[in-house]
């Protein structure tokens, strides 16, 4: 079904309310959405407390729950692309409206081109609300500590054993029981400590992307945003403790703001504690620890953890069953990535396979390199961090007999190798709070020895 036609047939999508539902072990929280004249939706999340405190009083928990909302209602909005919005359980002023126009617009860049919607911030949606103030008590409890949002990749092992000294006030936290994610924190030593909450989607809103209705990417680390503010109320922690490295700023289409990372970006980062400093909280902070690395700097620090090669996983085709499946870009990136300071041997050791023996792969590491106008879209490191890969890559097996890709990208393109001294590189642009900058630079330090490391 087209755009245009669906806006036309469906122009009211409506975010009715919620319900909270709240015992001395959980919350439990059931949103109501509709798209007028089509079906309504109710997706459900719950969560388990840490203890029997009510939580569903609080101004700042109402005001968090309906934020949360506002980001779930996005995956049901682009199902017809509405006009117009109504917002029914908040007042939202001027500046509230334009900053949710402006994460549902870049944070659906990727659904917008795969589509081929042609529109602009200012047309596709219209957002009209109640006159309702959320009203409820005041919140004393005292914050500390960190949450630390897992997703069982590298990154997420590089936040943990930075902040490994740090380990009695960390909790992880986990949405849906994603078998990698588990596996890094029980790893890590936290299965204790790990907050796993449950995200339940309306059964009815697959049923109408069967139908034919609109579907594609929606921002979910945006949805992993307020749902942590949201946890973090409940286990009184004071820091989101976030893995997005610098190269999430990269648009992945070439000359667009197109970027499958938004949500992951600098930019949104900064939008985001800017409105919860402003209307939700300012006793909770939000930042990447890793937004001042480069892909390589946390992949040369993550070749050196050994004990979690064998269990880390990046691959989201097979992140339901824990596995890599070896035939898709994030696969090939992370392995890319890893050549750099891994031999195949070892490669081989963790994803079961030579991915870079695989000739179908070879318009993926193109498109990864930048010698295809477009990345991917998955969540990976610039154009230019993949090259300096494959550069440090084939000098790591000067004398060696190269992987099938390496060679061909070696045969084709002897003009785009690039090679520094990663550590070189550090950036300014983070919101880290200046005792976890240093706790960072401490720990950088450890691995930019170069006597303590080789390679």
């Amino acid at each position: 079904m087209e755009f245009s036609e669906l806006r036309k047939m469906y122009p009211t999508f409506i975010y009715h309310g919620y319900d909270i539902e709240e015992n001395e072990e959980s919350i439990k929280i059931i949103y109501n959405f509709e798209i007028s004249g089509l079906s309504s939706f109710n997706p459900v999340w719950n969560i388990k407390k840490k203890d029997n405190k009510i939580y569903s009083e609080l101004k700042i928990f109402k005001e968090s729950v309906f934020s949360l909302g506002m980001v779930e209602l996005i995956s049901y909005w682009k199902i017809t692309c509405s006009p117009t919005v109504i917002i029914k359980p908040s007042k939202l002023d001027k500046y509230q409206i334009n900053w949710w126009k402006k994460q549902y617009f870049y944070g659906l860049g990727e659904f917008f081109y795969i589509n081929n919607i042609k529109t602009n911030i200012i047309d596709f949606m219209n957002i009209e609300s109640s006159n309702i103030n959320i009203e409820g008590n005041i919140d004393n409890q005292e914050y500390i500590g960190n949450l630390i949002p897992v997703g069982g990749g590298k990154d997420s092992f590089v936040t943990l054993e930075i902040l490994k000294d740090l380990y009695n006030v960390n909790d992880t936290y986990v949405i849906n029981n994603v078998i990698s994610a588990i596996n890094a924190s029980t790893a890590a030593g936290y299965e204790n400590k790990l907050i796993n909450v449950s995200r339940t989607l309306d059964k009815r809103m697959l049923e109408l992307n069967k139908q034919g209705f609109l579907n594609g990417h929606t921002p979910f680390s945006a949805l992993v945003a307020f749902s942590s503010i949201l946890v973090s109320i409940i286990y009184g922690k004071k820091y989101i403790c976030l893995s997005n490295e610098a190269s999430a700023n990269e648009s992945t289409i070439l000359d667009e703001e197109v970027n499958h990372q938004y949500s992951k970006s600098f930019e949104f980062e900064v939008d985001f504690n800017e409105y919860i400093n402003k209307y939700i909280t300012n006793e909770i902070k939000y930042f990447s620890l890793l937004r001042p690395l480069s892909e390589l700097i946390i992949t040369h620090i993550f070749s050196k953890l050994k004990k979690y090669h064998p269990i880390f996983r990046s691959c989201n085709v097979g992140s339901k069953q824990g596995i890599w499946c070896n035939h898709c870009a994030k696969c090939l990136f992370v392995y890319t990535m890893l050549s750099a300071y891994m031999y195949d041997d070892e490669l081989v050791a963790i994803f079961g396979a030579n991915i870079l023996d695989d000739e179908t792969m070879y318009p993926t590491l193109l498109e990864l390199s930048g010698l295809k106008d477009n990345k991917p879209f998955e969540c990976v490191g610039t154009r230019e961090e993949v090259r300096v890969a494959i550069t440090k890559a084939i000098k790591l097996r000067n004398g060696l007999k190269l992987p099938l890709l390496y060679d061909k990208y070696l045969k084709e393109n002897n003009k785009v190798f690039i090679d520094y001294d990663i550590y070189e590189y550090f950036n300014d642009e983070n919101l880290l709070p200046i005792e976890y900058l240093e706790i960072l630079k401490n720990k950088i330090g450890e691995y930019k020895d170069v006597r303590k490391f080789s390679r």
